[in-house]
């Protein structure tokens, strides 16, 4: 089951090196979710093969213009390329009415239904769930309101053992039952146990977002045991009092919170517009967490 990370903007606060301000796509089984909107996403979308209106969910973290100003230009080109379903758009208190601004004096009346649905900057909340993810939202420390985004996978199935399946002589039918953990029972009262026809189900995966924060243990219990966590790392630890003056984290920061989250890979992003060389805050970030990417505009990230 696909399950992806595309990085469509990694840059902080202005567009520098042909990097671009943060955006991401999150490819679940074809369940296509946006992760904040800067300027120029609907062009990223474009370029990089995404079609706008498959995507069904939009997160926005904060209200800073890097993570949410190339929003109102993504849904007005929804509507005029004719999308008719639902739109999700999920963020903080007073986007609503920042949109609502921008459509009444431009006398735009999309043709598709916008739903929004507030999140909370102060506590934990699951704000989308269906049958195969679920995701949620956890409290972060900026210079406003902010929150992370988590993404767990539901249970996965167990694997079927087709060749000894096939010479028990088990209905087709009976696959999927088998895979859910369900023994066959014949009708003759002989039973085939699930455990005997199947491997366990893989482990779930998850996907952590860490938007703007200064460094704190706050959120470190909603972001354990991340299968590919993604951190802002906007300095080098050099410029560590700077990180804290505007509420950002070093490269340094991000992966000993990787490590004490105990987390498979580290995603690193949201780099300073100082920084057109980014090697070293690879390097920093490796000294702690050997794990530890570099995030790349274009490129999807296995989860």
């Amino acid at each position: 089951m696909r399950f992806e990370v595309l990085i469509l903007g990694n840059s902080s606060a202005t567009p520098m090196y042909d990097r671009h301000p943060t955006s991401q796509v999150v490819n679940f089984n074809e369940q296509l979710f946006l992760i904040d909107c800067g300027e120029g996403t609907q062009m990223q979308l474009s370029r990089y093969g995404i079609k706008s209106n498959k995507i069904n969910h939009i997160f926005i973290s904060h209200l800073h213009g890097d993570h949410y100003l190339g929003l109102v230009g993504l849904l007005s080109s929804m509507h005029l390329i004719g999308r008719k379903s639902d739109l999700h758009l999920y963020g903080p208190k007073g986007l609503d009415e920042i949109l609502a601004v921008q459509f009444k004096y431009s006398e735009t009346l999309l043709r598709y239904d916008l739903i929004f649905h507030e999140t909370s900057a102060d506590e934990p909340q699951v704000i989308f769930e269906n049958r195969t993810i679920k995701v949620s939202t956890f409290p972060l420390t900026h210079r406003i309101p902010c929150t992370g985004f988590r993404f767990d996978e539901g249970q996965r199935s167990r694997h079927l053992l087709v060749e000894d399946i096939e010479e028990a002589g088990i209905p087709v039918a009976y696959y999927q039952l088998l895979k859910n953990g369900v023994d066959y029972v014949r009708e003759d009262g002989q039973v085939f146990s699930a455990s005997d026809y199947t491997l366990p189900a893989p482990l779930s995966r998850s996907y952590v977002y860490c938007s703007d924060t200064i460094r704190t243990a706050n959120y470190l219990p909603y972001i354990q045991h991340a299968t590919l966590i993604y951190h802002e790392s906007t300095f080098l630890h050099e410029m560590v009092d700077r990180a804290k003056e505007t509420f950002h984290t070093t490269a340094l920061e991000a992966a000993e919170i990787a490590k004490e989250s105990h987390a498979d890979k580290l995603l690193l992003g949201h780099y300073s517009a100082r920084y057109k060389d980014l090697q070293p805050l690879l390097l920093e970030a490796q000294s702690v967490f050997p794990k530890a990417m570099l995030s790349q505009e274009g490129k999807w990230f296995s989860v």
